[in-house]
């Protein structure tokens, strides 16, 4: 018995499970959940964009507030990453300015909270996704901008996942309420002044001591045999449940293993648990972003940044390991699919084993996300495979972008890459500071 079925998971039906292949989709449905909620609205991710789309979803929270006084809204960002400008730009307040503007012209219940989980973001961010609309979950690795809602002409691939099950609803709201809403470490940043990370230092440590501990209530869960679903927090590396549940479901596969990731830079655990898969003539399909799907890119007629390193960075990684494994990509054993569609980008992670559990989440599969980061994950059991053919059809219009690597002189190598990446990847090998690299990337 694998580890996760030790408990049992909260029974869900077939129908109350719909699956969206595009991120206007998601952006409709989104809008339209928030406009029909009556009792609850739960909003976590990474960041909420002060750009078109970010005002859309605020302005339609806020209205949704005024037209319903009872109805309770909370929406949490990461601390850091709501209080900066973009990546490059100048100096501001970052969303957060978006936020108390939003609070002071609409005056409304919305409430939108920090949650700092590292001193630093680079040490680690908010990950945690799903949205919570009444009984709906509605989870996606997606943020809310203008290229995750496809607001113009750029969209960015993410997976999104529309369910309908009150318990599961109910774990994600008592979760967010019993460890991050009512701790001193998560603040208000929806008005000024905003608050600075010393002055919830001692808060937040305390925080992230009982985060390490935190769980998703499953105690009203009793399917142990049928279609069933179920919460996992990931934080920490020694009592990390989702890491353990990821090693779990590699290890455990008896046919085949399908795995989406943006990036490829597996953590050296689940490294060696795919190489043993393939020793033993498991099944296994890679669905990975090409380096211009990334959100790091640069296309070389633009002015340099060292952050642009980055998608050059994971296609040395990606090129190693074909060459690694090359006889199990010949024998077709093994198959990497790249995706790319123009200058759209690719977001989706998560993981299918033995066409029968499906692992939804917002982890990279990547040494970040193992060790640094505050993930969750919600896993699906399907025994009768009862949800496979809307999963089966996700995975079609995915590797309809898709073309299948035949080995690493499919994709480009170092000798290929602009000038200026060049000098900064060899630079880095040889100063010996890019495996460190590795590890927050």
């Amino acid at each position: 018995m694998a580890f996760w079925q030790e408990t049992p998971g909260f029974e869900l039906e077939a129908k109350n499970i719909q699956i969206l292949t595009d991120a206007k989709q998601y952006h409709g449905q989104l809008l339209q959940l928030i406009k029909g909620a009556q009792r609850r609205i739960y909003i976590t991710a990474l960041y909420l964009q002060d750009d078109e789309a970010g005002r859309e979803i605020l302005t339609a929270l806020h209205d949704a507030s005024l037209a319903n006084p009872d109805l309770k809204v909370n929406v949490l960002v990461d601390f850091h990453r709501a209080q900066r400008g973009l990546i490059g730009a100048q100096k501001s307040d970052g969303n957060a300015s978006l936020y108390c503007q939003a609070l002071s012209d609409f005056q409304s219940n919305v409430k939108v909270y920090g949650v700092p989980v590292k001193a630093k973001e680079l040490f680690g961010v908010l990950h945690l996704k799903g949205f919570v609309m009444d009984d709906t979950v509605m989870y996606s690795g997606a943020s809310l901008n203008d290229v995750y809602l496809h607001k113009d002409s750029k969209y960015r691939l993410d997976r999104y996942f529309l369910i309908n099950q009150s318990q599961l609803a109910d774990s994600f709201c008592d979760f967010t309420d019993r460890y991050l809403i009512s701790s001193e470490g998560v603040p208000r940043i929806d008005s000024r002044p905003l608050p600075i990370f010393s002055d919830i230092k001692l808060a937040q440590k305390k925080l992230m001591r009982e985060l390490k501990k935190a769980k998703y209530d499953l105690s009203e869960a009793s399917n142990q045999n049928g279609l069933n679903i179920r919460a996992f927090l990931g934080f920490g590396r020694r009592t990390n449940k989702l890491n353990r549940l990821i090693k779990n479901l590699f290890d455990t596969t008896e046919q085949e293993l399908i795995l989406y990731t943006p990036y490829f830079n597996f953590p050296a655990p689940l490294l060696r648990s795919l190489r043993r898969l393939l020793k033993q003539g498991k099944q296994v399909t890679v669905v990975v972003g090409d380096k211009t799907a990334n959100d790091f890119y640069i296309c070389p007629e633009q002015p340099f940044s060292r952050i642009g390193a980055l998608p050059y960075l994971y296609e040395t990684i990606l090129q190693k390991f074909l060459k690694s494994q090359k006889r199990h990509i010949t024998s077709g054993q093994l198959k990497v699919y790249l995706w790319k569609d123009g200058v759209n980008s690719f977001h989706l992670k998560g993981i299918c084993k033995d066409n029968h559990t499906h692992l939804l989440s917002g982890h990279n599969l990547n040494p970040r996300a193992w060790g640094l980061d505050i993930e969750n994950g919600i896993l699906i059991e399907d025994p009768q495979k009862q949800v496979l053919p809307g999963i089966e059809q996700e995975k079609q219009a995915i590797l309809d972008k898709c073309r299948l690597l035949t080995g690493p002189d499919d994709i480009e190598s170092l000798n290929d890459y602009p000038l200026p990446v060049r000098k900064l990847l060899g630079q880095a090998k040889r100063v010996k500071v890019d495996f460190i690299i590795k590890k927050f990337i």
